[in-house]
């Protein structure tokens, strides 16, 4: 079982030569479980790039799909309106958050209201539920799903995604503290075989008036990673202004902090 990134870029995605290695598309990353069950974290622009690929095995319809929400920021959920499956009669959507689920149904049926797009969210044909993520986690098909609120506006959470194979936290959307690290978020990711944290900006960049944006940086991953013993460092979340040889040079810092640090990128896959 493996998770598979198809956009790692926030904010806006992104286009060009100077973008191909970590890609343009926004956050989306998913978990095949088997035929008929697919978990989805995150609905950004790369879930058109997921879709695609559903297309291409001709495995678009009839599925069982768990959309597991960060939050509701527009960079997560904007490719939502563009996922074929969401069109499909056959298709049983689940979708996850830390609000009530009335929230979690009036926030998408937003994406699609009024003049924004030509067919509404509860006009598409799919089957669709809507859960709060619960406080003790949960289990299905073989994963274990844990949630930690993050410090990021309007509210998210980081989801830890334990598999037969292994553990992963993502945690794309998040403030480190003035000083030190996030006790309650390296407690949640202890141990974790693949850490996915938010790199937005570099050091200097956050210095310079972008405290209290939600967002974090590169260095205090590997301080987080570090913290929480973790097996594995992905900076993700990447700034539409940072380009593929900024995004290394960010990596070969980080590395001198933590070793076993690499950047997340679309096709990159992390077994679970």
């Amino acid at each position: 079982m493996e998770l598979i990134f198809w956009g790692v870029r926030g904010t806006v995605p992104v286009s060009g030569r100077r973008f191909n290695r970590y890609g343009g598309e926004t956050t989306c990353s998913s978990i095949q479980v088997n035929k008929k069950t697919l978990f989805v974290m995150d609905a950004g622009t790369g879930i058109f790039q997921l879709s695609q690929s559903l297309k291409q095995k001709n495995a678009a319809a009839g599925l069982d799909i768990h959309l597991l929400l960060t939050h509701f920021h527009l960079d997560h959920l904007a490719g939502l309106p563009f996922f074929e499956p969401l069109y499909d009669p056959d298709t049983r959507f689940t979708f996850y958050s830390f609000a009530p689920p009335e929230i979690t149904q009036k926030q998408l049926e937003g994406l699609t209201s009024g003049s924004l797009f030509p067919i509404n969210f509860s006009d598409t044909r799919s089957e669709k539920h809507f859960r709060s993520y619960p406080e003790e986690g949960f289990e299905l098909e073989g994963l274990r799903i844990e949630t930690c609120p993050l410090h990021h506006p309007q509210g998210a959470v980081a989801l830890k995604i334990l598999g037969p194979g292994g553990t992963v936290v993502l945690a794309t959307d998040t403030e480190h503290p003035d000083e030190g690290v996030d006790e309650r978020l390296a407690a949640f990711a202890e141990g974790t075989g693949a850490l996915v944290y938010d790199a937005t900006f570099s050091p200097v960049e956050y210095c310079r008036n972008r405290q209290g944006w939600g967002h974090s940086t590169w260095l205090a991953g590997t301080q987080l990673a570090g913290a929480a013993s973790a097996d594995a460092l992905y900076l993700s979340h990447f700034n539409p202004e940072h380009e593929d040889g900024r995004i290394r040079d960010f990596i070969r810092e980080a590395r001198r902090c933590f070793k076993s640090t690499g950047g997340a990128r679309p096709g990159l896959r992390l077994r679970l």
